[in-house]
């Protein structure tokens, strides 16, 4: 656990598990001035018994934590979360939101529930039976790990042969939770995807994602672009194109208006969800096909840069007027 402000002060505690995702929170909450703390949650000790800190918390645990080492990181989270519940803490992205985040087959549910175009998708518990599971699906088609996040197992197939061909030589990755998704592949009018991102129901901006060069692993993380190791751009799964150094993967939707902003708005308000960022697909045949819900979001520098208002400087805003709220005499 990091901290910028003493144990008895009310502050945002911020739950997460990846340092190197946090530097343009911790910069808005620095210029902002609202007193925080991190909790990294990796591995700890938690007393049921000890009442948790005075303050507002908000989550941001994601569902790729176990592709950093931290597979405990979301039960972990859990148990968090539900000790907060049981004594009644004001939490943003709490105990609600961590389900939905683990599971696309969750999202896709609700999603469909209240009306939205979703992908067609098959469930499948346990890559033995994906070959069968595939027999009779519509091609092409992709796979996806239900317990997702910068791609995973996202992979195109043109056929079940040659599914049942990479998983024979071992070119299927294990998904973390043994639930693996046959998905319909969308064919998108242009080769991008739109992601939208809402704060405290407000909708902050909208971005454009390449797939030519970005593929399906869509993180707009600056992180996320570069090999941790070797410091190397990385090529993502399904990209056409290597994006060259220096080139954007992602830009600013301007000027986007369409009545879905609203419908993303009112599913998150139903869902209990304060921030997220939510990918949908324009097809060729004029569909609007939303696919994934992010409720960890990231936030560019370079859309940053340019952009109307700031996702970070939002969130923070965001909560910095509950604690205001909750801690009126505290500041």
């Amino acid at each position: 656990m990091t901290s910028s402000t003493p144990a008895a002060t009310p502050v945002i505690h911020v739950l997460h598990e990846n340092p190197d995702w946090f530097g343009p929170f911790q910069a808005a909450f620095e210029a902002a001035g609202v007193p925080y703390r991190e909790w990294l949650l990796v591995d700890g000790v938690l007393d049921l018994d000890e009442a948790p800190p005075a303050g507002i918390f908000w989550s941001r645990i994601s569902a790729s934590a176990h592709t950093r080492g931290h597979g405990l990181s979301k039960d972990y989270t859990r148990s968090v979360l539900n000790w907060l519940d049981a004594y009644g803490v004001r939490t943003v992205n709490g105990r609600r939101t961590i389900e939905l985040e683990m599971s696309k087959v969750d999202q896709l549910t609700r999603l469909r529930a209240q009306g939205f175009d979703v992908p067609r998708t098959r469930v499948v518990v346990g890559t033995h039976l994906l070959t069968e599971a595939a027999a009779d699906f519509p091609t092409p088609f992709i796979t996806k790990h239900n317990q997702g996040g910068k791609g995973l197992g996202v992979q195109k197939f043109d056929s079940a042969a040659e599914l049942a061909a990479a998983i024979d030589a071992g070119l299927y990755e294990e998904p973390e939770d043994g639930i693996s998704l046959l998905q319909e592949f969308i064919v998108a009018a242009q080769p991008e995807v739109t992601r939208v991102e809402i704060v405290g129901d407000e909708f902050i901006y909208a971005i454009r994602a390449d797939t030519a060069r970005g593929g399906y692993q869509l993180c707009p993380a600056d992180a996320c672009a570069i090999d941790p190791t070797t410091g190397a751009l990385l090529m993502p799964p399904g990209a056409s194109i290597l994006p060259e150094a220096g080139q954007q993967i992602f830009s600013l939707r301007e000027g986007f208006e369409n009545p879905i902003i609203d419908r993303y708005r009112a599913f998150l308000r139903t869902e209990g969800i304060e921030v997220a960022g939510i990918e949908f697909i324009e097809t060729a045949d004029g569909r609007i096909v939303t696919y994934d819900v992010n409720t960890n979001t990231n936030y560019n520098a370079e859309i940053e840069a340019v952009a109307p208002r700031s996702g970070p400087g939002a969130i923070v805003g965001y909560l910095g007027a509950l604690l205001a709220e909750a801690y009126p005499t505290a500041r």
